[in-house]
């Protein structure tokens, strides 16, 4: 067997997403898969180095996980050749200058979104990479949801006919951290720490819009922050100065109206934590994370308004399940195949640090769009 073993710095994996999503349905689940197997004869096998500011947690994450390699000076990993890539999971404003770093060491980059805090650092980021001649990739694993998948079946054999509008409705409510413990980390609610749902949600509307339905043009945007004081980690009240909620509009190249609500304000009664709802002239499909539902021409039912009877149609019961004929991996380490097979055979993967700075682009104007009440464009970055 040609076993390709690849180091990983992976820093920030101490945190819920670092942990869950990228350390442990992702890295450890390919090595215990026995790599990312090329042929029947080669395999790729990543080799994590996990790297954090908590040593105590970092031990305890190597412990229970059977891994040997952790440090807290990233510095001295950063200088060792066994590493070649850098994967960063830091909070928000910690990601560019560390990013920075791995570049300049000769690191390929693999990292979480949102890449930087402004447009402009974000595209730093990818030019010095693309100068430094490194490979680099972000995380963007909503493309990769069953749900998501099956929707852009859907489209790419034509099931829509012409795309009329689509809606997308995203959130959950988050406990305030006073009455119930907060089950988001307490810096997503406080904007001097980096926090607030448009930077954080905007960068994967931007990729999802982009890649299924066709490029963001113009957006318009309303912040609003529903709930100003909640409780941190130790259950200390402080006070919320970033939003929790906003609506947004965007319009795609071709004039396709996309309606997308964000709220960690809001209570689920809808299929999913998320759901994209797709209006075309033959058919009605509505995504969520895994599933996906369809309503095709021929069995749309015909209502008629009259408030006075009880409605007389179950709106629910005239649709079909996009059914599972494939498998469908963990989104995040479909991604993570990805660009490792990118790193030894040099695959085409698209989803560069550009993309990321198109994300962050999207925050900036949607923040732009709210505090000036008006349509903002978006151009072209490159």
């Amino acid at each position: 067997m040609n076993v390709h073993r690849i180091g990983i710095i992976m820093n920030g994996v101490t945190g819920r997403m670092g942990t869950n999503q990228h350390l442990i349905r992702s890295i450890l689940a390919i090595r215990r898969q026995g790599g990312v197997r090329l042929g029947p004869d080669e395999t790729i096998l990543p080799e994590p180095i996990l790297v954090g500011r908590n040593e105590n947690k970092l031990k305890a994450l190597c412990a229970e996980h059977g891994l040997e390699h952790y440090t807290t000076d990233l510095d001295s990993v950063l200088g060792d050749a066994k590493y070649p890539v850098y994967f960063d999971a830091l909070t928000t404003q910690l990601r560019f200058e560390n990013i920075r770093k791995a570049i300049a060491a000769g690191k390929h980059i693999y990292t979480e979104k949102p890449t930087a805090t402004t447009t402009e650092d974000a595209l730093t980021l990818y030019k010095e990479a693309v100068a430094a001649g490194v490979k680099h990739g972000v995380v963007q694993d909503k493309l990769w949801l069953p749900g998501l998948l099956k929707l852009k079946y859907l489209i790419d054999t034509g099931y829509f006919g012409r795309i009329l509008s689509v809606r997308g409705d995203f959130g959950y409510w988050v406990f305030d951290g006073l009455t119930q413990p907060c089950q988001r980390p307490s810096w997503n609610y406080r904007a001097e720490d980096g926090g607030g749902i448009i930077m954080d949600m905007f960068c994967h509307w931007r990729y999802v819009l982009d890649n299924l339905f066709g490029p963001v043009q113009s957006v318009v945007a309303k912040g609003a922050i529903h709930i100003d004081r909640r409780g941190d980690e130790q259950g200390v009240e402080y006070q919320g100065t970033a939003e929790d909620a906003v609506y947004a509009i965007f319009e795609l190249e071709g004039g396709l109206i996309v309606q997308f609500n964000s709220s960690w304000c809001t209570r689920v009664r809808r299929d999913d934590l998320v759901t994209f709802h797709v209006d075309g002239a033959k058919g009605t499909a509505v995504a969520g994370l895994r599933g996906c539902k369809v309503q095709h021409d021929t069995f749309t039912p015909k209502p008629v308004w009259n408030p006075d009877i009880e409605q007389p149609i179950d709106f629910h019961a005239d649709w079909q399940d996009v059914p599972n004929n494939v498998a469908y991996d963990n989104a995040f380490k479909a991604e993570w195949e990805l660009f490792l097979t990118h790193l030894v055979k040099d695959t085409p993967f698209r989803w560069d640090l550009l993309e990321g700075a198109k994300g962050v682009q999207l925050a900036e104007l949607g923040m732009k769009s709210w505090k000036e009440r008006t349509w903002v464009d978006v151009p072209p970055l490159g």
